[in-house]
């Protein structure tokens, strides 16, 4: 039975970097016999055009409701921050991971042989850096309620969120990281701030409950302040990380550096059942939208962790993993990674990979 992609273009760079995975999925369709459908809709600001919100009910029913995964460029701009918040373009990417119940998001940092000069730190550091953030997506306090702004007694504002996370929450992101540890290094290292927080407690308590199912595994736990730093002094210590939302958050921005370029990182964000939602991990990118000089790779894996995690596909997924590889051989770099000068652009570094696609044995 032939799969539904739902394609998300989104605002900023995401139309010029899905288009150049499209021309990787058609590639795939036409050449190596992927039996998949594809069906555009608008999210983001785009959303908000279209149908004057940022996750049109029409796009909501083909996500939630036909399509077997979700490819997403990139949602925000300048040009709708003075929108009440509800909204903004990133309520829509919000609203479908809540939709959508995507609670586990696979955040890869790997750096690629070809681009150990690029990273900020020295190469003897972070050659042959592999790891896996595991972050929880749907709770924490990007979700909790209540939250707002408030005037107080003295005439004063005062903004409020919450962070609260259910037992159920904690064990349903604990099962999938060590399910993803026991695929890798069996080595997981959870990161919260138990020191301070009464969430963070019970967050450790749970990691380490569910940790006796899994006695393979090697569980750590690490305050994050202190991850942060370890990150930066000695990542490669590190195979497997679990962490709540907002940690997950910053630490995996943080990773991205260490690999040369947040242009290079896909996600996969999955429900219980395997369905996901793919995206780079970098944002909509307005000052250099349009000018065909992004780099479309993180996008391209994306597609290649939809192969691997939703579609049954881990042959293709290889495929464009190894694509990817030859053409950083070929010395091919965008700007974000080129070593000084101008790179290649947007629509050259696709049709590169599309070509090293095609010159693989079938």
């Amino acid at each position: 039975m032939s799969a539904l992609i739902a394609i998300l273009p989104g605002d900023g760079i995401g139309p010029e970097i899905v288009d150049e995975a499209v021309k990787v999925i058609d590639c795939l369709r036409d050449d190596f016999g992927l039996d998949a459908e594809l069906e555009t809709a608008p999210v983001g600001g785009a959303g908000y055009d279209a149908a004057g919100h940022p996750l049109p009910e029409s796009t909501l029913e083909l996500c939630r409701r036909r399509a077997d995964a979700v490819l997403l460029g990139a949602v925000g701009g300048p040009q709708y921050d003075d929108l009440p918040r509800e909204l903004r373009p990133e309520r829509g990417l919000l609203g479908l991971r809540s939709a959508l119940e995507l609670f586990s998001n696979l955040r890869p940092a790997i750096l690629y042989p070809q681009l150990a000069g690029a990273s900020s730190l020295k190469p003897e550091i972070v050659s042959g850096l592999d790891i896996m953030i595991v972050r929880e997506l749907t709770g924490g306090i990007y979700f909790g309620q209540p939250r707002g702004i408030r005037e107080l007694e003295n005439g004063e504002r005062e903004g409020y969120n919450t962070l609260v996370y259910a037992e159920h929450e904690i064990e349903r992101i604990a099962r999938s990281a060590y399910e993803v540890a026991m695929k890798r290094g069996r080595k997981l290292c959870s990161v919260d701030k138990a020191n301070v927080l009464e969430v963070s407690e019970l967050w450790r308590e749970v990691m380490i409950r569910v940790g006796r199912d899994y006695p393979e595994v090697e569980l750590s736990h690490m305050y994050v302040d202190n991850a942060s730093m370890q990150l930066v002094k000695w990542p490669k210590q590190f195979d497997v990380i679990v962490t709540k939302n907002m940690f997950g958050d910053i630490l995996s921005d943080t990773a991205a550096m260490l690999t040369g370029s947040i242009g290079m990182l896909p996600s996969a964000s999955l429900d219980r059942n395997g369905k996901g939602m793919y995206e780079p991990i970098h944002g909509s990118a307005p000052d250099i939208a349009g000018n065909n000089r992004a780099n479309p790779l993180a996008t391209i894996l994306s597609v290649a962790m939809m192969l691997r995690y939703s579609l049954g596909q881990p042959a293709l997924a290889e495929r464009i993993e190894q694509a990817v590889s030859r053409v950083l051989d070929q010395g091919l770099r965008t700007d974000d990674i080129a070593d000084g000068g101008s790179g290649v652009s947007t629509r050259e570094m696709g049709d590169a990979v599309v070509a090293a696609l095609r010159n693989q044995e079938k």
